[in-house]
Protein backbone atom coordinates (compact mmCIF):
# COMPACT_ATOMS: atom_id res chain seq x y z
CA UNK A 1 0.00 0.00 0.00
CA UNK A 2 1.35 3.51 -0.76
CA UNK A 3 1.13 6.52 1.35
CA UNK A 4 -0.22 9.06 -0.26
CA UNK A 5 -0.53 12.79 1.34
CA UNK A 6 -3.40 14.88 -0.14
CA UNK A 7 -3.63 18.99 0.39
CA UNK A 8 -5.05 21.81 -0.48
CA UNK A 9 -1.90 24.44 0.06
CA UNK A 10 -1.82 27.69 -0.35
CA UNK A 11 1.48 29.49 -2.95
CA UNK A 12 3.68 30.40 0.17
CA UNK A 13 2.70 27.09 1.92
CA UNK A 14 0.70 26.85 4.49
CA UNK A 15 -2.10 24.11 4.79
CA UNK A 16 -4.28 25.15 7.92
CA UNK A 17 -7.80 25.24 7.75
CA UNK A 18 -8.70 25.15 3.78
CA UNK A 19 -12.37 24.30 4.29
CA UNK A 20 -14.12 26.31 7.35
CA UNK A 21 -13.72 29.49 9.02
CA UNK A 22 -13.24 27.45 12.68
CA UNK A 23 -11.86 24.24 11.19
CA UNK A 24 -7.88 25.20 13.01
CA UNK A 25 -7.49 28.69 14.79
CA UNK A 26 -4.25 27.98 16.32
CA UNK A 27 -1.54 30.67 16.19
CA UNK A 28 -4.85 33.32 16.26
CA UNK A 29 -4.56 32.14 12.28
CA UNK A 30 -7.64 33.99 10.60
CA UNK A 31 -8.28 32.98 7.29
CA UNK A 32 -10.00 29.29 7.62
CA UNK A 33 -11.92 28.61 4.75
CA UNK A 34 -9.22 30.03 2.54
CA UNK A 35 -9.55 27.52 -0.17
CA UNK A 36 -13.33 27.31 -0.94
CA UNK A 37 -13.12 30.60 -2.89
CA UNK A 38 -10.48 29.03 -5.59
CA UNK A 39 -12.60 25.47 -5.69
CA UNK A 40 -13.06 24.08 -9.07
CA UNK A 41 -15.99 21.40 -9.13
CA UNK A 42 -14.89 20.28 -12.96
CA UNK A 43 -11.02 19.53 -12.47
CA UNK A 44 -10.59 19.45 -8.80
CA UNK A 45 -13.25 17.50 -7.86
CA UNK A 46 -12.01 15.09 -10.52
CA UNK A 47 -8.83 14.92 -8.81
CA UNK A 48 -10.33 14.39 -5.57
CA UNK A 49 -12.41 11.58 -6.70
CA UNK A 50 -9.61 9.95 -8.74
CA UNK A 51 -7.57 9.99 -5.36
CA UNK A 52 -10.58 8.58 -3.84
CA UNK A 53 -11.20 5.81 -6.25
CA UNK A 54 -7.70 4.57 -5.53
CA UNK A 55 -8.36 4.64 -1.54
CA UNK A 56 -8.33 1.98 0.94
CA UNK A 57 -8.08 3.25 3.96
CA UNK A 58 -7.62 6.72 5.65
CA UNK A 59 -4.66 7.88 8.39
CA UNK A 60 -6.01 11.30 10.37
CA UNK A 61 -4.40 13.26 13.09
CA UNK A 62 -6.86 14.10 15.92
CA UNK A 63 -7.92 17.09 15.42
CA UNK A 64 -8.86 16.44 11.57
CA UNK A 65 -10.60 13.56 12.35
CA UNK A 66 -12.71 14.94 14.73
CA UNK A 67 -13.73 17.49 11.94
CA UNK A 68 -14.20 14.91 9.31
CA UNK A 69 -16.07 12.62 12.56
CA UNK A 70 -18.69 16.11 12.61
CA UNK A 71 -19.20 16.38 9.05
CA UNK A 72 -19.68 13.16 7.44
CA UNK A 73 -21.55 10.77 9.04
CA UNK A 74 -24.83 13.52 8.44
CA UNK A 75 -24.07 13.26 4.71
CA UNK A 76 -25.79 9.32 4.47
CA UNK A 77 -26.89 9.25 0.76
CA UNK A 78 -23.95 11.32 -1.14
CA UNK A 79 -21.80 8.77 -2.89
CA UNK A 80 -18.49 10.60 -1.27
CA UNK A 81 -19.90 10.96 1.79
CA UNK A 82 -21.17 7.25 2.06
CA UNK A 83 -17.34 6.35 0.74
CA UNK A 84 -16.01 8.22 3.49
CA UNK A 85 -18.16 6.61 5.60
CA UNK A 86 -17.84 3.06 4.75
CA UNK A 87 -13.98 3.26 4.44
CA UNK A 88 -11.40 1.59 7.31
CA UNK A 89 -10.06 5.09 9.08
CA UNK A 90 -7.08 5.36 11.43
CA UNK A 91 -6.83 7.91 13.41
CA UNK A 92 -3.59 9.06 15.48
CA UNK A 93 -4.07 10.09 18.92
CA UNK A 94 -2.60 10.39 22.49
CA UNK A 95 -5.91 11.77 24.39
CA UNK A 96 -8.85 9.84 22.48
CA UNK A 97 -9.70 6.18 23.77
CA UNK A 98 -11.64 3.50 21.80
CA UNK A 99 -15.13 4.77 23.28
CA UNK A 100 -14.53 8.09 21.45
CA UNK A 101 -14.54 6.31 18.29
CA UNK A 102 -18.18 7.16 17.11
CA UNK A 103 -17.40 7.69 13.66
CA UNK A 104 -17.64 3.95 12.22
CA UNK A 105 -14.92 1.94 10.79
CA UNK A 106 -12.39 3.93 12.98
CA UNK A 107 -9.19 2.40 14.72
CA UNK A 108 -6.71 4.11 17.48
CA UNK A 109 -2.85 4.28 16.85
CA UNK A 110 -1.24 5.71 20.03
CA UNK A 111 1.58 8.22 18.54
CA UNK A 112 4.24 5.63 19.66
CA UNK A 113 3.22 2.72 17.34
CA UNK A 114 2.11 5.44 14.42
CA UNK A 115 5.66 4.23 12.87
CA UNK A 116 5.27 0.35 12.55
CA UNK A 117 1.39 0.90 11.78
CA UNK A 118 2.39 2.52 8.78
CA UNK A 119 5.05 -0.01 7.92
CA UNK A 120 2.80 -2.69 8.26
CA UNK A 121 0.10 -0.57 6.00
CA UNK A 122 3.11 -0.29 3.13
CA UNK A 123 3.57 -3.79 3.60
CA UNK A 124 0.48 -4.89 2.62
CA UNK A 125 -0.81 -5.70 -0.54
CA UNK A 126 -3.75 -2.69 -1.78
CA UNK A 127 -5.13 0.26 -2.33
CA UNK A 128 -3.75 3.72 -1.05
CA UNK A 129 -3.66 5.18 2.13
CA UNK A 130 -4.52 8.87 2.23
CA UNK A 131 -3.93 11.26 4.49
CA UNK A 132 -5.79 14.91 4.48
CA UNK A 133 -4.95 17.59 6.54
CA UNK A 134 -3.06 16.25 9.38
CA UNK A 135 0.09 18.50 9.19
CA UNK A 136 1.34 17.56 12.22
CA UNK A 137 1.46 13.47 11.12
CA UNK A 138 2.32 14.49 7.81
CA UNK A 139 5.87 16.11 9.11
CA UNK A 140 6.41 12.91 10.60
CA UNK A 141 5.56 11.08 7.61
CA UNK A 142 7.65 12.85 5.45
CA UNK A 143 10.58 13.10 8.47
CA UNK A 144 10.84 9.24 8.39
CA UNK A 145 10.15 9.03 4.30
CA UNK A 146 7.26 7.19 4.16
CA UNK A 147 5.63 9.27 1.87
CA UNK A 148 5.22 7.27 -1.46
CA UNK A 149 2.90 10.43 -3.32
CA UNK A 150 2.16 14.25 -2.60
CA UNK A 151 -1.40 15.16 -4.36
CA UNK A 152 -1.35 18.76 -4.01
CA UNK A 153 -3.71 21.72 -4.90
CA UNK A 154 -1.70 24.91 -4.56
CA UNK A 155 -3.97 27.59 -4.37
CA UNK A 156 -2.99 31.13 -5.77
CA UNK A 157 -3.34 32.82 -2.24
CA UNK A 158 -0.82 34.05 0.04
CA UNK A 159 -1.31 33.30 3.41
CA UNK A 160 1.57 35.17 5.47
CA UNK A 161 1.39 32.06 8.13
CA UNK A 162 0.16 29.22 9.27
CA UNK A 163 0.90 25.56 9.76
CA UNK A 164 3.15 24.14 6.51
CA UNK A 165 2.96 21.11 5.35
CA UNK A 166 6.82 20.39 4.84
CA UNK A 167 9.03 20.20 7.78
CA UNK A 168 11.60 22.90 7.64
CA UNK A 169 14.53 20.50 8.72
CA UNK A 170 17.33 21.34 6.48
CA UNK A 171 17.00 17.92 4.77
CA UNK A 172 16.56 18.15 0.56
CA UNK A 173 14.03 15.65 -0.82
CA UNK A 174 13.40 15.15 -4.49
CA UNK A 175 10.76 14.82 -5.71
CA UNK A 176 9.53 14.30 -9.45
CA UNK A 177 6.32 16.05 -10.90
CA UNK A 178 4.06 13.05 -12.25
CA UNK A 179 1.54 15.43 -13.59
CA UNK A 180 0.44 19.02 -13.35
CA UNK A 181 -3.16 20.23 -14.15
CA UNK A 182 -4.38 24.11 -13.77
CA UNK A 183 -7.88 24.41 -12.80
CA UNK A 184 -10.48 27.30 -13.68
CA UNK A 185 -9.58 29.28 -11.04
CA UNK A 186 -5.99 29.05 -11.46
CA UNK A 187 -5.13 26.48 -9.05
CA UNK A 188 -2.43 23.95 -10.00
CA UNK A 189 -3.50 20.08 -9.22
CA UNK A 190 -0.14 18.64 -8.72
CA UNK A 191 1.05 15.14 -7.84
CA UNK A 192 4.56 14.64 -6.83
CA UNK A 193 6.54 11.38 -6.24
CA UNK A 194 9.98 10.80 -4.38
CA UNK A 195 12.30 10.96 -6.97
CA UNK A 196 15.62 8.97 -5.46
CA UNK A 197 18.37 9.90 -3.17
CA UNK A 198 18.90 13.40 -1.81
CA UNK A 199 21.65 15.54 -2.88
CA UNK A 200 24.44 16.03 -0.15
Amino acid sequence: MRIVLSHFMSLDGVVQAPGGEKEDTDGGFAHGGWSMPYFDPESMGSAIDEAMSATEVLLFGRRTWQVMAAAWPDRAGDPFADRMNEITKYVVSGTLTPSDLSWHHSNLVRPGDLLDTVAGLRAKQGGDVQVMGSSSLAHTLIENDLVDEYRLMIVPVLLGGGKRLFPEDGQARPLELVSSTTAATGTQICVFRPAGPRPS
